[in-house]
C-alpha cells in the first residue's frame, strides 16, 4: 500500500512544518516537569505545560478537558501509592469530534521526565532545547516530549487541512508515568478511552504490542546485633547473627529462580525477554564495629503478560518469589525461625494485544508508507498503554521515534527527522483507522 493523495498532502504539510514541530517539542522541553520522587514532592511546571497544550489543541478545534484528579476520583490500585495527590499536576484530554461513525483513536503520552542531574555534565542547560547536527537535545526530548509533540502536531495538521475523521480523535497527556503510572490510572478513571490507542514513546518506529509488568519487593532479613570485635557463640547460645551474611541465602535463592525462569517454556515470548529478577538496592548494618541487625534487599522483577492474574497483576509471581525465599530459608536454622519479610512497592501491569488488531495493521502500514518501516515487537519495560489496555478497554500499541537508548541519559536527544516521520505516520494511521469523513 502507498499513500493516497490526501495522505500525501497531510504528510507533505507535516514535512513543510518541521521547524514548527521542532519548536513545539522545544517548548515542551523548556517546562521543568521533573517527576516526583515521593508522594509529598511539590509539583513543578506540569500545570503550565498542560495549559500550553490545551491552548494549542483548543485553537485547533478540540474540546479540551483539563482536570486535577481528586483522591476519591482515582480508585485504589497497586499502581497508586497511598497518599498520592494530583494538586498542581493536571491531566489533559482534547477531543476532536467525529464527523461520522468511524472508530475512535486515543493518542497518549506522558509529560513528566526524570531528573536531569548531574546538570553540570550536560553540554547545554537540559531545559533549554538546542538543535545540533539534526538532533534536538534536552531533557525529555526523547522520553517522551518529542513523541508528545509529534502526536499533537499530527492532530493539528489534520485539523488545519480540514481533514475530518469519521471517528473521535482523543489527544491525552498525563503525568506520573516516570514515578508511579498514576496519571494513566486517573485518565482511565475519568473516562478517557477509545477503540484503540497509540502511545508515542520512542520505539524506533517498531510497533510494540506487548510489554512486561514489574513488581518491586523489598526483603528484610533480620540478624542479631553484637560486637564485631569479639568471637560469638552459636546464636542459640545468645551469639550475634550477621544479617548481611544471612541475606546471601536470599540472594542465592533468587539467583537460582532467575536461572530456572530462563529455562522454562512458560517464560518464552515472541516479542519479550523472559522475566528477570534484578537486585537494585541493598542496605544493611548500623555501625562499623557491630554485627548488622538487619539487611534490606530491593529487587526489580519483570514478568510476562502470561503470568498476570485475571485482574492484570503479578500475584502469582509474588507467591513464587516468597516460596523460593522461604524454601531456602528453611535450610538455615536462623532464617527458618526468623523468616525474611516482604514489602511491595507500587506495581505496573503487563499487557499484550493481538498482532491482528486493526490499529497494529494501520500503524505498521503507515510507518512503511512514510518511509520508516519497523517490526512488530514488544517492550521489556512498561508504558502507560498497559493501563489503558488492561483497565480502560482501549487496546494500545506503542509507536514513536528512535532513541530509547538515550532516554534518561546526559545530553538526551531525538533526531529531528524522526519527529517529522513519527508525526506523519501517526497522522496517516489515524486517517486509516478512524476513516476520513470529509476534507477541505
Amino acid at each position: 500500500m502507498s499513500l493516497d493523495a490526501l495522505e500525501q498532502r497531510v504528510a507533505d504539510e507535516i514535512g513543510r512544518g518541521s521547524d514548527e514541530l521542532v519548536a513545539l517539542a522545544g517548548d515542551l522541553v523548556r517546562f521543568d516537569t521533573t517527576t516526583r520522587v515521593g508522594v509529598d514532592d511539590p509539583p513543578r511546571q506540569e500545570a503550565a505545560l498542560q495549559q500550553y497544550l490545551a491552548s494549542r489543541l483548543s485553537a485547533a478545534g478540540a474540546a479540551c478537558d483539563l482536570w486535577e484528579p481528586t483522591p476519591d476520583e482515582v480508585p485504589p490500585s497497586k499502581i497508586v501509592p497511598p497518599g498520592l495527590r494530583f494538586d498542581g499536576r493536571p491531566q489533559l484530554a482534547g477531543r476532536f469530534a467525529a464527523a461520522g461513525e468511524g472508530r475512535s483513536l486515543l493518542l497518549n503520552g506522558h509529560i513528566d521526565v526524570v531528573s536531569p542531574e548531574p546538570c553540570d555534565r550536560w553540554t547545554n542547560d537540559p531545559n533549554e532545547p538546542v538543535v545540533r547536527d539534526g538532533k534536538l537535545y534536552g531533557r525529555g526530548s526523547c522520553d517522551m516530549k518529542g513523541g508528545v509533540a509529534a502526536m499533537v502536531f499530527a492532530a493539528e495538521i489534520l485539523a488545519r487541512l480540514g481533514v475530518r475523521l469519521a471517528g473521535d480523535l482523543v489527544v491525552c497527556t498525563v503525568t506520573e508515568e516516570e514515578s508511579t503510572g498514576a496519571g494513566g490510572v486517573a485518565a482511565v478513571a475519568h473516562g478517557v478511552r477509545a477503540d484503540a490507542g497509540i502511545v508515542t514513546e520512542a520505539s524506533d518506529f517498531d510497533v510494540w504490542i506487548a510489554c512486561r509488568g514489574s513488581i518491586i519487593p523489598t526483603i528484610t532479613v533480620l540478624g542479631r546485633p553484637g560486637h564485631a570485635g569479639k568471637p560469638h557463640p552459636h546464636w542459640r547460645a545468645g551469639g550475634a547473627v550477621n544479617a548481611i551474611e544471612k541475606a546471601t541465602v536470599v540472594m542465592d535463592a533468587l539467583r537460582r529462580l532467575q536461572d530456572d525462569w530462563r529455562g522454562r517454556p512458560d517464560q518464552e515470548h515472541a516479542f519479550l525477554s523472559p522475566g528477570d529478577i534484578v537486585p537494585v538496592v541493598i542496605a544493611g548494618g548500623e555501625w562499623i564495629v557491630s554485627y548488622p541487625a538487619s539487611c534490606r534487599l530491593t529487587y526489580h522483577v519483570g514478568y510476562l503478560p502470561a503470568h498476570a492474574d485475571q485482574d492484570g497483576w503479578g500475584t502469582a509471581v509474588e507467591r513464587e518469589l516468597i516460596e523460593w525465599v522461604e524454601k531456602a530459608s528453611s535450610t538455615d536454622s536462623w532464617l527458618a525461625e526468623n523468616l525474611p519479610t516482604f514489602e511491595w512497592a507500587p506495581e505496573v501491569p503487563s499487557a499484550e494485544i493481538s498482532a491482528d488488531e486493526p490499529i497494529v495493521l494501520a500503524m505498521h502500514g503507515a510507518a512503511v508508507d512514510v518511509g520508516r518501516p519497523g517490526r512488530i515487537g514488544g517492550l521489556d519495560n512498561w508504558h502507560d498503554g498497559a493501563t489503558f489496555t488492561r483497565f480502560g478497554g482501549t487496546p494500545c500499541i506503542c509507536f514513536g521515534p528512535s532513541g530509547l537508548d538515550v532516554a534518561h541519559t546526559i545530553d538526551e536527544y531525538v533526531p529531528v527527522a524522526d519527529l517529522v516521520q513519527c508525526s506523519q505516520a501517526v497522522a496517516v494511521a489515524a486517517m486509516r483507522f478512524c476513516g476520513v469523513a470529509a476534507a477541505d
